[in-house]
């Protein structure tokens, strides 16, 4: 077997590699040597089938065979000598397409190879630490966001017209085409004006509307409606009000803190005051993290896979021109050029990606089984219902556990690079901190 140089530019290999007819024809005999005393064959006892019948039975599936077998092990002892690691899958195509059996094997393997990374001093990166103060006024707003949230409603005088934010208390009945339709009718059911939780249109008819009343609200279902036999229709509910009520809001006090699992009122604004800090602890982090991929960024220069980041490109645009255009759910669109800008955008993401891949490897950061198992979980709670299957589907795809696993090992390799740069904290006040991440989405 031979491999052959014959392209070295830049991070671009190619390699002639031919498996010759004697090499193929041996480890062909050997194969068949070794079926021999298994095979049966009528006319010949277990294991005395002569070997030019063996061969003239199986030869040409075991020919096959052998030469992905040889061509997968050339590859493989290639970059076990040569210590390449191909960016992507490696093209492999013959080049002798006219071949026979008795001919040699003549591959090409083409690839582009991970560039060597340079290593950074850690100790010469200076970050800031944003620090927020969970203080009285953001831990009363989210105690009256709570008490909304536990709203109760009370009834409005007998003549009252609701209004949006009230709940109503209402019978219907809907029809399409004038048939009645399965779910479409409910007594003494109670809507909340403005939740959004009927179809479009629905809720707006009954703005207005007193206790007693009575109205036809028309309405069409949305073409991507659940009920295919309900997507697009025309429908007429029959609707009446049985009763308005405004929203109360519940009293702040030691019983609006039960319900919500605390032991009373001080409890509560503890356990709120330590998740708004928990919450401002994440949002600094995106952007000492933003910072660090910046200084990174601009500590580091190598040749980049033309093949890595033109993919990469490919994907930003793709996924922006869909968050530019929600409406469209499927692939069946015009071909998305990427511009000068993804063009950029995928090479940072390529260095970085590259870099902070090296870094984790020398630093032997390992994304353990538990961390995993919880980061499963979280996602199966997306799911409800459905946890255990998705549970198998995870451990079932290497995608998608790769896809998992990708974002905690990033994290991971993040977090060994601040402990490791110089880091100094500044406390600022929540609308700032806000700004800073806002900041973020317009860079």
């Amino acid at each position: 077997m031979q491999v052959t140089e014959t392209l070295n530019d830049g991070l671009k290999r190619t390699y002639a590699i031919t498996v010759t007819a004697a090499e193929l024809e041996e480890k062909v005999n050997a194969k068949l040597a070794e079926a021999r005393p298994e095979i049966e064959m009528k006319g010949f006892r277990k294991g005395k089938v002569p070997m030019p019948l063996l061969k003239k039975q199986y030869g040409q599936r075991l020919l096959g065979e052998t030469m992905q077998e040889a061509i997968d092990g050339a590859m493989s002892e290639h970059f076990e000598q040569t210590g390449d690691r191909p960016a992507m899958q490696p093209q492999v195509k013959m080049t002798n397409e006219d071949w026979s059996e008795g001919d040699d094997v003549q591959v090409e393997m083409s690839y582009e190879k991970l560039p060597d990374v340079p290593e950074i001093d850690a100790s010469a990166i200076t970050l800031e630490k944003l620090v927020v103060k969970a203080d009285e006024t953001a831990v009363d707003e989210a105690l009256a966001q709570l008490a909304e949230n536990a709203q109760d409603f009370n009834d409005r005088a007998e003549d009252a017209a609701a209004v949006d934010g009230d709940q109503i208390v209402i019978d219907f009945l809907g029809k399409v085409d004038g048939e009645a339709f399965e779910g479409g009718a409910a007594e003494d059911y109670p809507l909340v004006l403005g939740s959004g939780s009927f179809i479009p249109g629905f809720e707006e008819q009954l703005l207005g509307l007193k206790a007693g009343d009575e109205k036809a609200v028309e309405v069409t279902f949305p073409e991507e409606y659940g009920a295919e036999h309900l997507a697009g229709k025309a429908a007429v509910f029959d609707v009446t009000v049985k009763a308005v009520k405004e929203p109360v809001a519940a009293a702040i006090d030691d019983e609006l803190a039960k319900k919500f699992g605390a032991e009373d009122l001080d409890a509560l604004k503890g356990q709120i005051r330590d998740r708004l800090e928990a919450e401002y602890t994440g949002a600094a982090r995106q952007v000492m993290k933003r910072a660090l991929l910046d200084a990174l960024d601009g500590l580091v220069s190598f040749d980049l896979p033309p093949a890595l980041v033109e993919a990469e490109a490919k994907q930003i645009a793709h996924q922006l021109w869909h968050e530019e255009n929600p409406d469209v759910h499927d692939h069946n669109h015009d071909t998305i050029e990427p511009s000068e800008e993804h063009q950029k955008l995928a090479e940072r993401r390529v260095r970085l990606g590259l870099l902070l891949a090296d870094i984790g490897q020398k630093a032997e950061v390992e994304v353990t089984d538990q961390e995993m198992t919880q980061a499963v979980m979280a996602q199966a709670r997306q799911y409800p219902g459905q946890e255990r299957a998705f549970f198998d589907f995870v451990r079932q795809n290497t995608q998608m556990q790769q896809q998992l696993r990708a974002p905690i090992f990033e994290d991971k390799v993040i977090d060994h690079i601040v402990a490791g740069a110089v880091v100094t904290e500044k406390e600022i006040t929540k609308d700032e901190l806000q700004a800073a991440v806002e900041a973020l989405d317009e860079e």
